[in-house]
């Protein structure tokens, strides 16, 4: 089974006030474990970045309008999505977005199936806060590279948030329990035994010869 954990970031919130796509990260798990197939672009939206949008990914309006439109990468990114399962967290926001991209270039909209790891997460923890920072702080995943929203570092915390909100944990390496088992399967504790030899009538008879002869020296 492949998967994508998918993340844009944008200009802004809503696709009705023409907010754009600023930059698309992608990152393949196979059977949970991520390939080094990787897709990541910045793009050019063609409109200015609000205010807020800029506080969240840093991205300026400079930078961005030296990067590629979305139609340039739009076959490169649909066939890298091709028929593997979407991990969004909040997918309603994002496949908005792409989907709105994909109409301002005549393609159809994404027709991938989805996983939204929000929907999962408040159906396991209904009342709590569910954002990424706080299912990191949840697992205690490492998101100290988190300053500012950046499509790919979020694909890597949420490909680790994914794996234990469906519970199928990384495995650990517990060398004490492995030592320990280690030992009791290559030891027979009921082996090892003290070997009990009898002396015969002449042994005893030589020893107490032996015993009466040197002990008389010893003493006289």
């Amino acid at each position: 089974m492949k998967e994508i954990v998918l993340d844009t970031e944008t200009t802004g919130i809503s696709v009705k006030d023409g907010h754009r796509i600023v930059e698309i990260g992608c990152i393949e798990l196979e059977n949970l474990i991520p390939t080094k197939n990787k897709f990541h672009c910045y793009l050019n939206p063609e409109r200015k970045v609000s205010e807020k949008a800029f506080q969240i990914h840093g991205y300026s309006d400079e930078f961005l309008s030296k990067q590629k439109k979305f139609k340039e990468v739009e076959d490169e990114f649909l066939e890298f999505i091709k028929d593997k399962r979407l991990i969004i967290h909040n997918a309603e926001f994002d496949l908005a977005h792409l989907n709105n991209e994909l109409l301002l270039s005549g393609k159809g909209r994404v027709k991938n199936e989805i996983i939204d790891t929000l929907v999962l997460a408040r159906e396991k923890f209904p009342g709590s806060q569910v954002n990424l920072d706080a299912l990191c702080k949840r697992y205690r995943i490492d998101n100290s590279k988190r300053i500012n929203h950046t499509a790919l570092i979020d694909c890597d915390l949420l490909s680790k948030v994914y794996i234990n909100l469906i519970d199928q944990k990384e495995p650990t390496l517990d060398f004490k329990d492995q030592t320990e088992r280690t030992i009791k399967e290559n030891v027979n504790y009921n082996s090892y035994f003290k070997k009990i030899i009898k002396p015969n009538s002449d042994e005893i008879k030589r020893h107490s010869e032996y015993l009466k002869n040197h002990l008389k020296k010893n003493y006289f």
